[in-house]
């Protein structure tokens, strides 16, 4: 069976250059030309709304990624006031990254952790909060810019999602066998989401790395059984919180091993020659040395932030100069570690426990004793980081697949990052502005993210089992274990503690049932690359239509 530790871009060979060619840096479209800065300002503020409804609806984000794609394909039909201009694939990639990172931006990264502050009964925080997740949005996203397609988040990593972008936007520029493939699984993913079935579940398992969602369907079997099969819901003990914490640190230590190497590896021969003679999914654009700067950095900046949320949330009338310090480097090391734990999971399985994560921060903060206005000082700072990091990822590696074919492919690889970087800037913008204009008739109509409410509810109860403790250093054994044994490339522990730590009832059956259509196919089909691309097509396919079906629940409310 053919089970690579990296998931390469399915269907797009290095030759092959899809839309118009790229020849150097000057032909990629630019993020602030005006019909391409027009759409993209219009759909970020679509897809903030989407966004803020469904979060505070029914407690969800929806990857808009494709819906910006396909109204950018539809308006690059419209032959008037330059809109044909957007039939280019890289402007469609363009819109897409922005409408998503708004989403992303304005339900979880900055709505919900001002929620926290107002179900905690502090509204004179709440805009100060708000400053605070905007930094802490705006930092989350510069550290992925900075280290996308590094060893540590390499771009031939699997990013479902991104897949799913990057194959809608070829399907529309092509068409053809491959557009039949993935409408195909678009309307499995629509149908079997209409069944109230997580088919999103399905289609990462088609298209990632066959052992991390191995571990992934696991967790989740777990969790949806732990109380029938052992007698005990683990997630009241804290047990996934434990295997995670375990997995985190295994996770941070491989990371730091990339980060202690002086000079990057030496490439593959010809792997990175600029006279087009180049194989993307066989080197990282990023340094070992770019990716210790782009950490030092967030390191430095997310410090920055907590300390200016901690200056106007009052904590020097709280703490000593001494515990100050301490609380502003605690939550800076928080919210780097929250961000690069998430990001790793959403590369592999495109699905993030950024909720899960930051109630670890939120558990470990009471263990130590941090009072109950700065750790939910913290907790909503915290949360502001991971999802948007996410999403960035995703969005970048569906960029990264469109511009496979160019030549020379490293310096228009790096000036489309930027162009993707700078339409999210756009988006992210955009969000902040809705926010702060939406947010108190929100919590006036008591329309609040759930998690918020989980959070500020555990900060006022506190810890009264003992036995949390215990579990959480228990249970850190078999997740530190089993993600040394897996290794960095597939992070199986991760993955493993990200299963157990969502409810997401059948998920594992889809998972389980998709990764047995997988080695069946492999084996029939005859040949693995042909068979991983269209599998990996009908998977891209099903995350489509799921993201489809998700987003279209805004209509209608609010």
């Amino acid at each position: 069976m053919h089970a690579p530790s990296t998931v390469f871009a399915p269907g797009i060979e290095p030759a092959t250059q899809v839309g118009e060619e790229l020849h150097s840096p000057r032909d990629h479209p630019r993020a602030l030309e005006p019909i391409t800065l027009a759409l993209t300002a219009a759909l970020s503020v679509l897809g903030a709304l989407i966004g803020l409804n469904l979060i505070t609806t029914l407690g969800i984000s929806a990857n808009t990624s494709v819906i910006g794609a396909l109204v950018a394909m539809l308006v690059g039909r419209v032959n008037v006031l330059g809109l044909r201009k957007m039939r280019s694939v890289h402007r469609q990639n363009l819109v897409q990254s922005a409408i998503s990172g708004a989403t992303f931006g304005a339900a979880n990264s900055l709505l919900s952790p001002i929620a926290v502050l107002f179900v905690f009964g502090r509204l004179d925080l709440i805009w100060p909060m708000l400053l605070g997740a905007s930094i802490g949005l705006l930092v989350d996203t510069w550290v992925l810019f900075r280290t996308f397609d590094s060893k540590l988040f390499p771009a031939a990593a699997a990013w479902p999602p991104g897949v799913a972008a990057a194959e809608t936007v070829i399907a529309g520029d092509r068409g053809g066998r491959r557009a039949a493939i993935l409408a195909g699984g678009a309307l499995v993913g629509l149908v079997g989401t209409f069944l109230q079935l997580p088919m999103s579940a399905a289609g990462v398992a088609l298209i990632g790395n066959i052992w991390a969602l191995a571990m992934f369907g696991l967790g989740l079997l777990l969790r949806q059984y732990s109380v029938p099969l052992f007698g005990v819901d683990i997630n009241t003990q804290y047990i996934p919180h434990g295997v995670m914490i375990g997995a985190g640190r295994v996770a941070l230590g491989q990371a730091v091993a990339l980060l202690r190497r002086s000079r990057a590896e030496p490439r593959p021969d010809g792997a990175g020659s600029e006279d087009g003679s180049i194989d993307p999914s066989r080197i990282t654009t990023t340094s070992e040395g770019q990716l210790r700067r782009g950490l030092l950095e967030g390191y430095v900046l997310f410090a920055a932030g907590a300390l200016l949320v901690g200056l106007l949330g009052g904590l020097p009338l709280e703490l000593s100069p001494a515990a100050l310090l301490g609380w502003v480097l605690f939550v800076a090391f928080a919210a780097l570690v929250h961000e690069i734990i998430v990001g790793l999971a959403a590369m592999q399985s495109g699905w993030f426990p950024a909720f899960a994560v930051t109630l670890i921060f939120l558990v470990l903060g009471l263990v130590v004793g941090i009072s109950p206005v700065p750790l939910a000082l913290l907790v909503a700072y915290c949360s502001a980081t991971g999802p948007a990091f996410a999403d960035m990822g995703y969005d970048l590696k569906a960029g990264w697949m469109l511009r496979r074919g160019a030549r020379p492919f490293l310096p228009v690889e790096r000036e489309g990052r930027r162009q993707q970087y700078i339409a999210q800037l756009v988006g992210f913008g955009i969000a902040m502005a809705v926010v702060a204009l939406t947010w108190q008739s929100y919590f006036r109509d008591q329309l609040i993210p759930p998690v918020a409410k989980v959070y500020a509810a555990t900060i006022t109860a506190g810890l009264t089992d003992p036995s949390v403790v215990r579990n959480l250093v228990l249970m850190a054994i078999p997740g530190a274990l089993i993600q040394f044994l897996g290794g960095p490339k597939r992070q199986m522990g991760i993955l493993f503690a990200t299963g157990l730590l969502l409810l997401t009832p059948n998920a594992w059956w889809l998972v389980f049932g998709a990764l047995l259509v997988r080695i069946i196919y492999d084996r029939v089909r005859g040949s693995a690359a042909e068979a991983e691309t269209e599998l990996s097509l009908v998977g891209a396919g099903i995350i489509a239509g799921n993201a489809l079906s998700d987003s279209s629940r805004v209509l209608g409310i609010r």
